[in-house]
């Protein structure tokens, strides 16, 4: 039904998406490989374990795959929950900056190169909480290659901290946060556009150094 949908929306504007996507995140992956090889070498040295963390997310048309990111936690992390919560115990020091920056999210690069992911898109979620998407929104959503930014990525940029007061993190995931995201995916995968996804990436960018 997803794949049927997105056959008969804007092919051409896919394509130019795609090969927008390509050239600049290969571009980037091209400029940043003296950052991200010091940025690995910083995450293996602050604490023990893998440089990269591996995540099974939820990708286009519902297909799974490992998502990429600079480790920003304890190798167990994992065991005690999905959400980042505040100020998270599990979180290492060099995690702390690499996610106040979002710089452990340029790994996902090679997913966008890989054609897992997009520059531009809704953010991919964990199984578990795509369990939780109405339906006719999922369709909409799973539709898409999912992204590195979105308008609800820089807009929801605090999460943890939001989570972080809530007697209940994971209710409140479920009942004020997701929501609200995903009326930003909605909106997006209703209007976007190329000169919209370049919007995006410079608003991400600004957002980024005025933190």
């Amino acid at each position: 039904m997803m794949q049927q949908a997105v056959s008969q929306s804007r092919p051409g504007s896919a394509l130019v998406k795609r090969l927008f996507d390509l050239l600049a995140a290969g571009l980037g992956l091209a400029l940043l490989s003296p950052l991200l090889l010091a940025l690995a070498v910083w995450v293996r040295l602050d604490s023990a374990g893998p440089v990269f963390f591996r995540q099974m997310r939820v990708g286009r048309f519902g297909r799974p795959f490992l998502i990429h990111k600079f480790r920003t936690m304890r190798v167990d992390a994992e065991r005690h929950g999905q959400l980042t919560v505040g100020a998270d115990a599990r979180v290492t020091r060099a995690g702390q900056w690499l996610r106040k920056t979002k710089l452990d999210e340029l790994p996902q690069l090679i997913d966008v190169v890989s054609g897992q992911m997009s520059l531009v898109g809704p953010r991919p979620e964990v199984p578990r909480y795509v369990e939780h998407y109405p339906a006719g929104i999922k369709d909409k959503v799973l539709a898409l290659r999912p992204g590195i930014t979105d308008w609800a990525s820089i807009r929801m940029i605090d999460e943890n901290e939001i989570l972080g007061q809530a007697a209940d993190p994971e209710k409140a995931y479920l009942e004020q946060v997701l929501p609200e995201k995903l009326a930003y995916y909605e909106q997006y995968a209703d209007t976007h556009t190329l000169f919209g996804d370049i919007r995006i990436i410079i608003a991400t960018l600004q957002k980024i150094v005025s933190r």
